[in-house]
């Protein structure tokens, strides 16, 4: 791998990590259809924290509230009913990615997997736009709520579901406006995505992975820089507008896939 392939992967995770399009899904098309090497797990673990890295930072406030509200006596409760709620929205990902990750990596790693997948989320996008009440605020969220979300998350291993798309869309399903939606869509993500690179970093740690390069350390940067600027723009995007322009990609994106591969 170039350091140009290194920092346009880095690009396109950051961008497509957080806007719900599937980086996964992306990242895959950008290997079959551009000729670029298969990165390793090791690779695209970096490159997922590149974009927690974005996350922690663009978030700090609501982490660092959190993190008070664990000593704190009194006061807090809702800061410590919102870690709660990540902690359990986070189980039914990471039991799913323990059990079928390896599965996924060698199965599911297909263009006709992503233009299915990008199609069928985009279709529930779409539905959860016109058929959800977008009137439940951020504060509103629930027990149900998170385990609810966390288990569409789940679904998210497998490439072009979108981790973002995915969970955003469940939210919207429980009448969760958009923002709040994606807030909660973007925290969530931290813990499986820093659980991820904890169990990678293991695997290198015991020589069963490929090693680091400096090739990383830009995908990293790359990663970070492109998916700190994405959350801000899908935040300041969502106070005003809605989904259904990245319905409209998703779907267009799979019909160009599928004319590919067929030509």
């Amino acid at each position: 791998m170039t350091i140009f392939h290194a920092i346009f992967l880095g690009v396109l995770q950051g961008l497509t990590e957080f806007l719900p399009v599937s980086s996964s899904g992306h990242l895959v098309l950008a290997e079959y259809f551009m000729d670029i090497p298969a990165t390793s797990l090791a690779f695209d673990v970096t490159l997922h924290i590149g974009t927690l890295l974005a996350v922690l930072i663009y978030f700090w406030h609501d982490w660092l509230k959190m993190a008070i509200a664990l000593f704190a006596g009194k006061g807090g409760e809702k800061d410590r009913r919102l870690l709660l709620f990540l902690i359990l929205g986070t189980i039914p990902g990471a039991m799913f990615g323990f059990f079928f990750e390896d599965m996924v990596a060698t199965l599911l790693r297909s263009p006709w997997v992503v233009a299915s997948t990008l199609s069928g989320v985009a279709l529930l996008l779409f539905a959860a736009e016109k058929m959800a009440s977008h009137d439940r605020p951020f504060g509103s969220l629930k027990v149900l709520d998170a385990i609810v979300i966390g288990s569409a998350q789940a679904l998210a291993l497998v490439p072009g579901v979108s981790r973002s798309g995915i969970t955003m869309t469940a939210g919207l399903f429980l009448g969760l406006d958009r923002q709040a939606a994606a807030r909660f869509s973007f925290l969530l993500s931290a813990p499986i995505v820093a659980g991820a690179g904890l169990y990678e970093a293991l695997h290198l740690l015991h020589g069963t992975t490929q090693g680091l390069d400096i090739n990383f350390l830009w995908g990293f940067l790359a990663a970070f820089l492109s998916g700190l600027m994405a959350i801000a723009f899908l935040m300041r995007y969502l106070v005003s507008h809605d989904f259904y322009p990245f319905v409209a990609y998703r779907l267009v994106l799979a019909a160009m896939v599928v004319m590919a591969l067929l030509r």
